[in-house]
């Protein structure tokens, strides 16, 4: 009999993914992926570097290159960064990953040893619960509320826990709740981290999809001792199938990670840089990212304005979110995320379940929509759909 490691044993296959592989049919309404609207890939445009690169640049493009990426794009990432995140860096701080879970992972890897604690949020990103899992952190959960991580909270289990080694958080449209976190939380969490010293993992994925309010300065921003390690990356902003995140983080922590990426993949696709960087040069980016705007911000409001038509009210909340993705589901705590969920698939509608996502589980009675990946006529026939799940099964 096959001997595997102890850790294969904390690792399951992610819900979302399973749930991916039921929703994939074209008769299935799906609100249950993170996924962009395939439909605004710039895929002629994207066509078009592509052969420029394999023109002027076919040898190199095909060939190994630096663990650290692509220095023009990395330059230009850390253009945008200070344009549009408030963050002064350089491409010397920056490390190209394949995807920004490449970056959750190396920050397992790089900070956690068996039996640190990791702080979250409560709930948190799934994927990242997933990648943190298999160098088996304890895992504390900090409260939330409609305007995120509660410092309070957060305060007390600095003050009274050992052996906190990392936080992790999505200040901005939070995977999976939509929330942003104001401007003086921020400020009393950069004061609370100083204090303690704790390094910060900030995930930044959907910081550009702003649909309303005043941009929100990142952590990376605040931060005057270097211990913020913020990801970012193009699968939000651009396409996801080029796999391409960045970390941004002082020279020291950026060093660890590089000896974790050249054992893991050695380098980022060469051929996949080379061509974001020439659409790059060839193309506004914030032009597309206002497309990309303009659609979700009328998807999200059709998703909350038919939710607010057909959702029974007095026993269902949910999140407004100021833009991202996601808006969060909070039902009745006697019903059971998932077993409406196997009731709304018979109706050819999903969603995901939430227990998922608090990394020491429970609140089954919550899950998570996506309105960046269906058009408005069938975001309101599956939220249709959904409210009659959720009124047949009140008591």
């Amino acid at each position: 009999m096959l001997q595997f490691a102890d850790r294969m044993n904390l690792l399951q296959g992610s819900e979302i993914r399973e749930l991916l592989k039921l929703t994939s049919r074209p008769d299935i309404i799906s609100f249950a992926g993170g996924m962009p609207a395939p439909e605004l890939f710039p895929v002629e445009a994207m066509k078009e570097a592509a052969i420029k690169v394999l023109d002027e640049q076919g040898r190199a493009a095909l060939q190994y290159a630096s663990t650290e990426g692509n220095p023009a794009l990395r330059q230009k990432i850390a253009d945008r960064m200070k344009e549009k995140n408030g963050i002064t860096t350089t491409a010397d701080h920056i490390i190209v990953t394949s995807g920004s879970q490449q970056g959750l992972d190396f920050s397992a890897r790089v900070f956690l040893n068996k039996g640190d604690v990791v702080l979250m949020e409560s709930p948190s990103y799934l994927g990242a619960i997933n990648a943190f899992k298999a160098c088996e952190p304890t895992f504390i959960e900090v409260p939330t509320d409609n305007d995120g991580m509660i410092m309070e909270e957060l305060e007390k289990i600095l003050a009274t826990t050992d052996n906190v080694k990392m936080i992790y958080v999505i200040p901005d449209f939070q995977n999976p709740t939509g929330r942003t976190w104001p401007l003086e939380r921020r400020q009393k969490f950069m004061e609370l981290i100083n204090q303690f010293k704790i390094p910060v993992i900030e995930d930044n994925p959907y910081g550009e999809l702003r649909f309303e309010n005043e941009n929100m300065p990142s952590l990376k921003s605040l931060d005057t001792k270097d211990l913020v390690i913020f990801l970012g990356t193009f699968s939000k902003i651009l396409a996801p199938g080029y796999r391409l995140g960045w970390v941004c983080a002082s020279e020291e922590i950026l060093g660890k990670y590089n000896f974790i990426k050249q054992g893991a993949d050695l380098q980022s696709s060469t051929i996949a840089q080379l061509e974001v960087n020439t659409y790059l040069d060839m193309y506004p980016l914030d032009n597309h990212v206002k497309k990309i705007k303009d659609v979700y911000i009328k998807r999200r409001d059709c998703m909350l304005n038919a939710m607010d038509e057909y959702f029974p009210k007095d026993h269902v909340s949910w999140t407004h979110p100021d833009g991202g993705l996601f808006t969060w589901v909070i039902l009745p705590e006697y019903m059971d995320a998932k077993v409406l969920a196997s009731q709304c698939l018979e109706k050819k509608v999903a969603y995901v379940p939430g227990g998922s996502f608090f990394p020491n589980g429970g609140h089954e009675n919550t899950f998570r929509m996506n309105y960046s990946c269906m058009p408005e006529d069938k975001i309101r026939e599956g939220v249709q759909r959904i409210a009659e799940v959720i009124k047949a099964n009140l008591k």
